[in-house]
């Protein structure tokens, strides 16, 4: 099946063999291959945006930048080595209102934008996705917290109707955005997709990836081991990695399936019971070796 032209009133299954990562150039460089800006956090949510930044490196991402709140901006750098944190005005744990303006620099020159990992829900990071949602005219994931803000706010999502952004709720936060679950998920996410002009990744068994025009992909791998905290983050690094490196409608549905192969072989290693987010990302190696194309 050539899943990118294929139409269907059913969700199209994606399969082993049918999504893989291009080989490497001998003579390409770390530029080649894009600059990620990384945003969340919040004191007591240190976990989540380092989570997320680790998925973008196991996933491929030139350089990767993350932006935390002040507070927390120490106790990150010190989990991570190859991604480049960076402090951002704070208030109350969270982003300040002013931590737009502290990013001009970085998305000057960054490719993708992801927001929302341990944001938290406070004023600041609402006002940040907000400015991001008006001004950012490149890629833009959005999850979690950035999720929660957006819901009620839905005419900045419309604004970009043309741009690439891609929202990955789950069944709770989709409600909250204004979807329904009729009980036919397909249906559901397409039109989510279509009315707002955006990629849905609608998590849960059989996740779901909707694009505005029409077309709903089934992801056929996963497991309940995924079920875990930290998860959703790490499917936010790989996915601001995949928009890195690929068009946009390939990396986001490269990226669903590689979270997903290596949930798999993260709960063969581990099992279903004790499988971590942590887990999952130390599988992404293996599972992009199983991606590369022949030759």
């Amino acid at each position: 099946m050539d899943i990118w032209t294929a139409k269907s009133k059913n969700a199209i299954p994606l399969r082993d063999g049918m999504l893989t990562l291009p080989r490497r150039r001998a003579d390409s460089h770390k530029g080649d291959y894009g600059r990620a800006l990384l945003l969340g956090g919040s004191v007591g949510f240190t976990g989540a945006p380092c989570l997320c930044a680790r998925a973008a490196l196991r996933s491929g991402a030139g350089l990767v930048y993350l932006g935390v709140p002040a507070p927390i901006y120490e106790i990150v750098a010190v989990k991570l080595d190859e991604a480049m944190p960076f402090p951002l005005p704070a208030a109350e744990g969270g982003f300040d209102g002013s931590a737009a303006e502290a990013l001009a620099e970085k998305l000057r020159v960054c490719d993708v934008a992801a927001i929302g990992p341990g944001m938290g829900r406070g004023e600041g990071g609402a006002a940040l996705l907000s400015r991001l949602l008006r001004d950012w005219e490149k890629p833009l994931v959005i999850d979690a917290d950035g999720l929660y803000d957006l819901a009620g706010h839905l005419e900045l999502l419309d604004a970009r109707r043309g741009l690439t952004t891609v929202l990955t709720p789950h069944d709770g936060e989709f409600l909250r955005l204004g979807g329904s679950l009729s009980g036919d998920r397909t249906a559901d996410a397409r039109r989510f997709a279509e009315a707002h002009g955006c990629c849905l990744i609608l998590k849960g068994h059989g996740s779901l990836a909707a694009f505005p025009d029409g077309r709903v992909f089934r992801c056929t791998r996963g497991n309940p081991g995924m079920a875990k905290g930290g998860s959703g983050d790490a499917l936010t690094g790989v996915l601001a990695a995949m928009l890195c490196q690929l068009p946009p409608e390939r990396a986001v549905l490269t990226g669903l399936w590689l979270h997903s192969l290596a949930g798999d072989l993260a709960r063969d290693r581990c099992g279903e019971y004790a499988m971590l987010a942590g887990d999952l990302i130390d599988c992404l190696p293996a599972a992009t070796k199983l991606m590369l194309e022949d030759g």
